[in-house]
């Protein structure tokens, strides 16, 4: 088989990547390891910054989005029994950011390509990129017994942190950089009406808290744990109980609960790969870069990525111009790295750590107290938030 672009693994940058330069003729095929089914189950976040949506609204892949998702203009951080409203709208000229669950995005993405009969390969095993360094780069991939190959004019990595993208880049080219938080995420989604209309961080002495949701019906949160925790150590009823405890009392005796629907821990880590390119392979997304879920960066990092390779390809196939594929791994890093700094800030004021010192603490204290004090703190707050321009 041939085609121009192949892109490994078929989750929302995949598939968005795939809609997009379907929508110029720019003819590529997707290779997902896992059935449709599969990565539809997959509960990941659902805070969508401003140009994340656009960019669904250019794949024409919107409707749905702008019909059922939830426009939040604000959030609130709460300390103790008291919360406060970081006002987006107002600090950004009027940006918000759209609250809908990857989930329902990524499935409006597949209904996308199925209606343009986009090429998605599902259950392809052990797909393997080659001579990505030359001018006729390709790519294998096995299913049962039989081996395929698919020749093509660049490979797009986006097959997440444990992809073999990343990994076939020479060790003595590849830098990477990387920390990991001494705690994880449990999270519990439920069919319970949200206790806030708009998302709450919670900080507080026993830990961090999230109230966040995916619709009016569907609820998330989360709660700090160690990362020796695993959910068999926490009943539904110790996750409410635990929750309430960590939120304002006024909120804590609105909080609706019930059965949980899913209930997971997520250990917290940051991680950038430079470069983004080796020859003509390109990263994308969870494959170069990971970032802690506090300032909802992680799919919206990779919005970026595919915002720059997308314009990169199409110049280069439609104008010959590749100005924008030379520059890519620079330009993506760019803004990485400026969202790397925004989830690290986030989860350094608001989480509890286990090797603080009171000095540590004073520290954080002063930081969020500085926050609500300084009109520019909060601004900048605000655009990280709602997202940095591509």
């Amino acid at each position: 088989m041939k085609t121009k672009v192949g892109i490994i693994g078929g989750g929302p940058s995949g598939l968005m990547l795939s809609q997009l330069l379907d929508l110029k003729g720019i003819d590529n095929v997707v290779l997902e390891k896992h059935t449709r089914d599969y990565v539809l189950g997959r509960i990941r976040a659902g805070v969508l910054e401003h140009g994340f949506a656009e960019l669904m609204r250019e794949a024409q892949c919107g409707e749905r989005m702008d019909a059922e998702g939830e426009i939040h203009e604000g959030f609130y951080i709460a300390e103790n029994n008291e919360k406060k409203r970081v006002d987006l709208a107002g600090h950004t000229g009027g940006n918000s950011v759209v609250v809908y669950g990857q989930t329902e995005l990524t499935r409006d993405l597949y209904d996308a390509r199925a209606a343009m009969n986009g090429k998605v390969i599902h259950e392809a095993l052990d797909v393997k990129p080659h001579d990505i360094n030359t001018k006729n780069p390709y790519l294998t991939y096995r299913q049962g017994d039989e081996t395929f190959r698919i020749d093509c004019d660049f490979i797009i990595g986006a097959d997440g942190f444990h992809g073999v993208s990343r990994k076939s880049i020479p060790k003595d080219v590849l830098k990477e950089y990387e920390k990991v938080y001494p705690f994880g995420w449990l999270g519990v989604l439920s069919r319970t009406k949200p206790v806030s209309p708009e998302l709450i961080y919670a900080k507080s002495d026993r830990g961090f808290a999230l109230c966040s949701l995916r619709s009016q019906v569907l609820s998330r949160y989360y709660i700090q744990v160690p990362l020796t925790d695993s959910t068999d150590d926490w009943s539904d009823e110790a996750f409410w109980d635990e929750l309430k405890a960590r939120l304002p009392d006024d909120v804590a005796a609105n909080l609706e609960t019930g059965p949980s629907i899913e209930k997971s821990i997520a250990p917290l880590r940051s991680f950038v790969a430079e470069p983004m390119r080796y020859g003509n392979m390109f990263l994308a997304g969870d494959a170069a870069h990971i970032v802690p879920p506090t300032g909802a960066r992680g799919l919206n990092s990779a919005a970026s990525d595919i915002y720059y390779l997308y314009h990169g390809l199409v110049d280069h196939y439609l104008k010959g111009d590749d100005t924008g594929l030379d520059s890519y791994s620079d330009r993506a890093l760019a803004r990485v790295w400026k969202a790397q700094r925004f989830s690290w800030w986030m989860t350094t004021l608001l989480h509890s750590f286990p090797d603080a010192i009171p000095y540590d603490r004073k520290l954080q204290q002063t930081d969020l107290e500085y926050l609500f004090s300084s009109e520019a703190a909060m601004t900048s707050l605000a655009e990280n938030y709602v997202g940095l321009p591509f």
